[in-house]
């Protein structure tokens, strides 16, 4: 289908800035999150206005013949000045040193988008071409101009995004250095683009015709080299996001079993307002560890301090490291508090009026530790220990 070439990764990149519409209204004060929004955005511009079935259709509505080509050359500079901005806020640095570089980008490429459209107002360019513009007016006066300042700033732009990806890749590891590989291959890619564009019109100078560089060979790598700087762009964000998702998901599910163990001792009255299944996984953990919170405050008064100090001597005799036997007396000292409470339903017990105090006070209380700890067999053979011990200690 014509122009489905064009269309398709157009379509994805389109998706793929859908995607990201949620957190840029969230976030429209973040430098990094504009960026890639208008990365994605730009470079989905450019498959669809670069499309031949909208070029023809550009030209057609505006009534102004080859209007789409500097329409094309333009959003083609603002796509190189996006990905030089997205770098220079993805690097991050000094505020002021990374606002100058973006203000630098933004009057320079504005500059080749105001000479872009100014050449073009002012040469003649009354005859149509969908494919091989570039070559039919590369002896054009103006024309040629325009040409040529569109393919020194996308040449200057692919040459330095190549250079500082390679250097930034050697001292990265993981998801951010694929991307910046990918982006690398893109870039490159973009090179062999700029070479074949450069070597048509300059063949057309010399009086040879290798036209067959511009209107056949340079899209279909333009193309795929869009979609790998997008994606290398893009991939670091999305395996961050995903890592950050997973990680708060294993939190909710590894408070689990101490959840699970206080949830019959909080009053159902004062337990938190329940959430539905579909809020947000950090949500969902908010709740979670006000609820253990909850239930501890109600366990106050059965907390036996004395059996928390065994068990925790007791697993550090085992072996234990010392946060590991922190979290295993904490374990001990809930579990039998939860063994308290439920033998005393009247309440009876009027408990020490010490507030409760986990055994490293220095920091905040291993809530996924105890968590983890509650079931394990180190915390069971320590429970059993501590007990044993228990008429040696006063």
């Amino acid at each position: 289908m014509k122009g489905l070439d064009f269309y398709i990764p157009a379509g994805v990149l389109v998706i793929a800035f859908t995607c990201k519409l949620p957190g840029l209204t969230r976030h429209w004060r973040d430098p990094l999150m504009r960026a890639v929004s208008v990365l994605l955005l730009v470079a989905s511009s450019v498959f669809f206005f670069a499309a031949p079935p909208t070029i023809a259709a550009v030209n057609r509505i505006t009534g102004v013949p080859n209007f789409s080509a500097p329409l094309v050359y333009c959003i083609l500079s603002a796509f190189s000045a996006s990905c030089l901005l997205l770098l220079i806020n993805w690097r991050g640095g000094p505020g002021h040193r990374t606002r100058n570089l973006s203000r630098w980008c933004v009057g320079a490429y504005s500059a080749v988008i105001l000479s872009i459209g100014s050449l073009f107002a002012i040469g003649g360019a009354p005859v149509e071409r969908l494919r091989d513009f570039d070559t039919y007016y590369a002896n054009t006066p103006f024309i040629r101009e325009m040409i040529l300042v569109y393919l020194v700033a996308h040449t200057t732009a692919a040459v330095v995004m190549t250079v500082l990806c390679r250097r930034w890749s050697l001292h990265v590891r993981g998801s951010l250095r694929s991307g910046l590989i990918l982006m690398v291959i893109g870039f490159v890619l973009n090179l062999v683009f700029d070479a074949a564009k450069f070597a048509a019109v300059g063949a057309r100078w010399a009086g040879q015709d290798l036209d067959v560089l511009s209107s056949v060979v340079a899209p279909p790598v333009a193309s795929f080299s869009a979609l790998l700087i997008g994606t290398g762009f893009v991939l670091p964000l999305v395996v961050q996001r995903l890592s950050a998702l997973w990680q708060t998901w294993a939190t909710y599910h590894r408070l689990g079993p101490l959840w699970r163990e206080l949830h019959a001792v909080v009053p159902h009255g004062s337990r938190a307002v329940r959430i539905s299944w579909w809020s947000p996984a950090d949500l969902r953990v908010t709740q979670r560890v006000a609820d253990i919170h909850d239930g501890i405050l109600h366990l106050d008064p059965y907390f036996d301090h004395g059996l928390r100090d065994r068990a925790r001597t007791a697993a550090l005799a085992a072996g234990s490291g010392t946060a590991q036997a922190d979290a295993t007396a904490e374990a001990v000292m809930v579990s039998a508090a939860i063994r308290a409470r439920a033998a005393d339903p009247e309440e009876k017990v009027i408990g020490s009026a010490d507030a409760y105090t986990p055994a490293n006070a220095e920091g905040p209380r291993d809530l996924v530790g105890i968590s983890r700890a509650l079931r394990s067999p180190a915390a069971a053979a320590t429970r059993r220990h501590a007990d044993r011990t228990k008429g040696s200690h006063p």
